[in-house]
Parts: structure tokens; sequence; C-alpha cells
């Protein structure tokens, strides 16, 4: 098991960085006054309505946000970092 730490700590650190950077285009994405998605074009037409498709983006935004939380958490925790 010792030898699996390093491992796991970089694997940790990986998805970190990467729930960041999806986390950073989550927000640029989202829009001040409710524009949002419908703003993009296209992209709303995925989505039933404009509306359903900013409550898919907020959900989305949260389970990233919340991911990046608890791995820095755990990267904090247990690696020291």
């Amino acid at each position: 098991m010792e030898s699996m730490i390093p491992f796991i700590r970089g694997v940790l650190q990986i998805m970190q960085v990467l729930s960041a950077f999806v986390l950073i285009v989550l927000v640029l994405i989202h829009s001040p006054k409710g524009e949002g998605i419908g703003g993009i074009g296209s992209a709303a037409q995925i989505f039933s309505s404009q509306k359903g498709a900013e409550a898919a983006l907020n959900k989305i935004t949260a389970y990233t946000a919340g991911s990046f939380y608890v791995i820095s958490f755990v990267l904090g925790y247990y690696f020291g970092f």
C-alpha cells in the first residue's frame, strides 16, 4: 500500500487540475443576467428550453465545484498540500 500513495496523490492532483479547468469554463459560460447558454447560439437547442439549459448548467457547475472542494480537502488533509 505504501507504493500506491504517490500514484494516488498524482491521480488526485490531475483530477484537481482538470476539475479546476472545467469549473473555470463553466463559470465563464454562465451569464450574469440569465442569458447564459442562450447567447451561444445552437448550444441551447440540446435542451428543451433555455431554463432547462441553465438548470443543467447550474447542476453541472455545482457538482464540479463540489468535486474540486473534496479533492482539495483530501489532498490538503492526507498529503499535506
